[in-house]
């Protein structure tokens, strides 16, 4: 239950002539609190969880808060959200998909093959070309758990060891193909100048406050519950504040060897899939049906939804997304080789997606989970590997964040109202 069914469950407010009373924000903030002391943490956990491992990595390294690092660390962390955000598809729908990590192997594949000079499709071609191939892989092993019934946890296990085989069939003896396309590095690597990452700052809050000031305000004249205005006005502002501090971070000088600076492209890319997922699962009739599926399929077959449908669709949509994550992941390598690591990918994503407050048990969560978690997952591998641990430490301290994750959502499981 939101803070919205909290307050219409707890306070109905009789209309005016005006429509329901206002109400004031110290009344808002106290349902909201004792909304989060039912269960509703919402992104609370990880954003404290993000903040103490920024905290203990500083401490022990003066070089993790640092302007270079911070953006690298954006950087690295693409990947990681955009298959949390895959991952968070199929979790909603109480089912999982253990094949993202070679997924998005195979449209790193695809994109490269393509794009060689030898074969020379163009970039936009050579992308489009990968989405629809990855898109196809989620409708394959989506169709074969919803049309015949299997587990989930078996279709794409055995997924995750055919697209590996495929991948490693494809590259041959070579072990590996370039990318030589500069449109296509540039995803990863390209950076946006300082100006333009101003304007393009600007331009996103603005829509945000838009649509954000809108949409409460038609609630208040509704009657429906809302918050106040200046609420409204003080998350507007922690936009602009977020993405102005986003901006002078990325704007200052990084380089060693020459000036580096700019907004890189690929967190631009993670914003894009975030929002348009976000719209998808937020204020569309597909995102109401997966939520009502992973809360109860049971309920949802009787209220007509096609269960079958709406799974499949999921997994579709999975896999494209790890799709775009694998041109990402082969953008920043400027290659595709047999070297890449799937089973770790996977397990990452799902983690990810776990640890930034996404449910394991179904009908609980949001895209931008995947992008907290992934967050998280990057910053422990990039503050142990400053720190110089071993590969071993990373995944032992990665395995200890998740199942205090998981643990988070079971105690807050119990708090919550049937």
């Amino acid at each position: 239950m939101s803070v919205r069914d909290s307050v219409t469950r707890s306070r109905q407010r009789p209309p005016s002539g005006d429509g329901a009373q206002v109400m004031t924000a110290r009344e808002y903030l106290g349902l909201t609190w004792r909304s989060i002391k039912g269960g509703e943490t919402g992104v609370l956990p990880v954003i404290g969880g993000l903040l103490l491992v920024s905290v203990i990595f500083e401490s022990l390294d003066q070089h993790f808060l640092t302007t270079g690092n911070l953006v690298n660390l954006l950087i690295q962390a693409a990947v990681y959200a955009l298959l949390a955000m895959a991952e968070v598809f199929v979790l909603l729908l109480g089912e999982i998909d253990l094949s993202v990590g070679f997924v998005a192997g195979i449209g790193a594949v695809v994109l490269a093959w393509l794009a060689q000079p030898q074969v020379g499709w163009p970039w936009w071609a050579a992308i489009a070309a990968a989405l629809v191939a990855t898109a196809a892989i989620g409708l394959l092993q989506g169709s074969l758990i919803t049309r015949i019934g299997l587990p989930s946890f078996v279709v794409t296990l055995g997924g995750l060891l055919f697209w590996n085989g495929v991948m490693l069939f494809v590259l041959g003896n070579g072990g590996s193909i370039l990318i030589q396309d500069d449109v296509l590095n540039a995803i990863a690597s390209g950076t946006l100048s300082r100006l333009a990452g101003w304007a393009v700052m600007l331009v996103a809050v603005g829509v945000f406050g838009v649509l954000v000031w809108r949409r409460d305000a038609r609630r208040r004249t509704s009657g429906l519950p809302a918050p106040p205005a200046v609420l409204t006005a003080a998350k507007i502002g922690a936009a602009l504040l977020g993405g102005a501090l986003l901006i002078l971070l990325a704007n200052a000088d990084r380089g060693v060897l020459a000036p580096v600076y700019g907004l890189p492209y690929v967190v631009l890319v993670v914003l894009g899939v975030l929002v348009v997922w976000s719209y998808l699962l937020g204020r569309r009739r597909f995102g109401l049906y997966v939520y009502a599926v992973g809360g109860n399929a049971e309920a949802a077959r009787r209220a007509g939804i096609n269960l079958a449908r709406i799974r499949t669709l999921g997994f579709v949509l999975c896999s494209f997304t790890a799709g775009i994550a694998g041109i990402v992941y082969a953008s920043r390598l400027r290659s595709i080789s047999t070297s890449l690591d799937g089973g770790t990918l996977v397990l990452y994503a799902v983690a990810g997606a776990v640890i930034g407050g996404t449910s394991l048990f179904g009908g609980r969560g949001k895209v931008i989970h995947g992008v907290l978690g992934g967050l998280v997952i990057a910053a422990i591998d990039n503050g142990m590997g400053l720190l110089g641990f071993s590969a071993a430490a990373k995944y032992v301290v990665t395995a200890v964040v998740l199942i205090v994750a998981v643990t988070i959502d079971a105690v807050a499981r119990r708090n919550r109202p049937a």
